[in-house]
């Protein structure tokens, strides 16, 4: 496997980086999803400053975009923007292909690299959340890219802080 491409265990998604935040001076991350049906769905998140993209090549996929369903499928883009509560899926029983871009790029490169590690360490629950001993390491990742909308960020940052002596000596 390359190191431009990461595998999640949990969810059955494939991400191949194809522009990363080093080729594009931070203006764009652009990454190609193969994703199967069936697995999990992350959990409703926020991108607080930046705009998500997500154009289907193949498959279809469902979104809840602040609390709105909308399903997409072959040469739809859905756009989401910086702050505005979502989670995706694959929908229906087709492996779904899409380019997903992030604007700017930000962290998110580092958080889906440590996130896939966590998956396929077995270190993420069903619903995608981190075990407490491993959630000082997600945590760190995310940087400015990412935040879980439950529980709230300022709780999950003490949460990780307060665990991470105890991870750190478990070398989680």
């Amino acid at each position: 496997m390359r190191d431009d491409t990461i595998v999640n265990p949990r969810t059955g998604q494939t991400m191949v980086f194809r522009q990363t935040a080093a080729d594009t001076g931070g203006t764009l991350l652009q990454i190609e999803c193969f994703h199967e049906p069936g697995g999990g769905r992350e959990p409703v998140h926020t991108h607080p400053d930046q705009e998500s993209r997500c154009e289907i090549l193949e498959g279809r996929l469902g979104f809840l975009i602040d609390g709105r369903r909308v399903v997409a499928g072959p040469g739809e883009v859905v756009t989401v923007p910086a702050k505005v509560a979502h989670s995706f899926w694959v929908e229906g029983e087709t492996r779904a292909h899409y380019i997903q871009e992030f604007r700017p790029a930000l962290d998110s490169e580092r958080f889906f690299r440590t996130l896939f590690a966590l998956a396929a360490e077995g270190k993420l629950n069903e619903q995608g959340m981190p075990s407490p001993l491993a959630l000082p390491r997600l945590v760190g990742a995310m940087g400015q890219a990412i935040r879980p909308v439950s529980p709230p960020w300022p709780i999950l940052r003490i949460i990780a802080w307060v665990l991470a002596p105890a991870a750190w000596l478990r070398r989680t």
